[in-house]
């Protein structure tokens, strides 16, 4: 592969999603060609799976269910779209990617980081990011953008902030355990100045 790979991650509503949208108008105007996905989804049958996922009925679901969900998702996303871009040379940047199953499935889930590593090492191939952005923002503030209406209720924001903030953690253990592929951004700061600063970090590595 010889594409340019970049993952953007964070808790739920900690800004990524906006950040990308704002990310992809700016590269567009400079003339970069970029691929703009997201996980769970980025293509038709990765997004059927995302709406099982999601959905706020299905909280009966297993959580080994819901990794291999994840990882099922990931891999067809990953075949059909990522790596075909990669492989001729060009950009991704995709809203989650393998980092979000190790915390949220990993630790949040607590079904363990390796284990959750090994099953998705199994769904990419073993494939990495060149460079990761976490969006470093505290559940509590994080979560406070669903209750003013900024997106719509998904079934992972129904569950406790203790489950948050262990995910929340897990994320700063991977960051300690990722130093040169992960770095973070103050996603607590205004939209726009979390918006430069990803897309500085974006923009070195184009």
């Amino acid at each position: 592969m010889k594409g340019i790979f970049i993952t953007l991650e964070g808790g739920d509503c900690s800004g990524k999603t906006t950040a990308s949208l704002m990310i992809k108008e700016e590269l567009d105007k400079l003339g970069y060609k970029v691929h703009m996905s997201r996980e769970p989804g980025g293509v038709k049958i990765a997004e059927q799976i995302r709406d099982v996922i999601i959905d706020v009925n299905n909280k009966e679901m297993d959580s080994m269910t819901e990794a291999m969900l994840y990882a099922a998702s990931r891999r067809q996303h990953f075949v059909e779209k990522i790596e075909p871009i990669l492989n001729e040379g060009g950009i991704v940047i995709c809203d989650r990617f393998v980092d979000s199953s190790l915390v949220y499935q990993g630790v949040g889930r607590q079904l363990g980081i390796d284990k959750i590593y090994e099953l998705n090492k199994l769904a990419v191939g073993g494939k990495e990011p060149d460079l990761t952005i976490f969006f470093d923002i505290e559940p509590e503030a994080a979560l406070k953008r669903v209750s003013n209406g900024e997106r719509k209720l998904d079934r992972l924001d129904l569950e406790s902030i203790e489950f948050h903030n262990m995910v929340y953690n897990g994320y700063l253990d991977i960051c300690d355990k990722f130093p040169n592929r992960i770095v973070k951004v103050n996603a607590r700061a205004t939209k726009e100045e979390v918006f430069n600063e990803a897309l500085q970090l974006i923009k070195s590595k184009l």
